[in-house]
């Protein structure tokens, strides 16, 4: 009996303490859901957007930093076009590609918003991680906008802050 209790407990923590790191807390089926083939429609203006985030912020010296949520909020500032993200790839600090979130077309709806959370503790990207975002929107269309949201808490401490996307083509 005493086996056996002990055998539970072991695979009960050996279960709670799997530690699979998450890369994102948005589940890539969601992206497959939105996909969309946007080769018959014409006249689609075409645009790359540059976008800071921080997953880390250097705190007290150089040598020390801090962990941050960080937040690629992706917004369609149009109420009447439907807009179409083509791909969006996350950089570390060091400009080498970490990760391309989607790379076939998905859309998003007249004031639809969607975002890539990056979790705190994945700091993969460091101090001076960025996104590149392609896109398409018909003609006459307000950009969209790309807005990067960091966020921590410790204790009874918190820090947030926001930059915002450039075009860059």
């Amino acid at each position: 009996m005493k086996n056996r209790i002990l055998f539970i407990l072991i695979v009960a923590l050996t279960i709670g303490c799997n530690h699979n790191k998450e890369i994102s807390s948005i589940n890539p089926e969601n992206w497959s859901k939105r996909t969309i083939d946007i080769s018959t429609k014409t006249s689609l203006e075409y645009g790359k957007s540059y976008l800071s985030i921080y997953s880390q912020i250097y705190s007290n010296s150089e040598h020390k930093t801090h962990n941050l949520t960080a937040m690629a909020s992706m917004r369609n500032t149009s109420d009447s076009d439907t807009i179409f993200l083509l791909k969006a790839e996350y950089f570390d600090t060091h400009g080498k590609s970490i990760r391309t979130y989607f790379n076939k077309p998905i859309y998003l709806a007249p004031m639809e918003t969607t975002e890539i959370i990056i979790d705190e503790a994945d700091i993969e990207g460091g101090t001076g991680s960025n996104f590149i975002i392609e896109w398409k929107i018909p003609e006459n269309c307000p950009e969209p906008l790309f807005e990067g949201v960091m966020n921590s808490t410790m204790g009874q401490q918190g820090l947030s802050f926001t930059t915002q996307s450039k075009r860059i083509k």
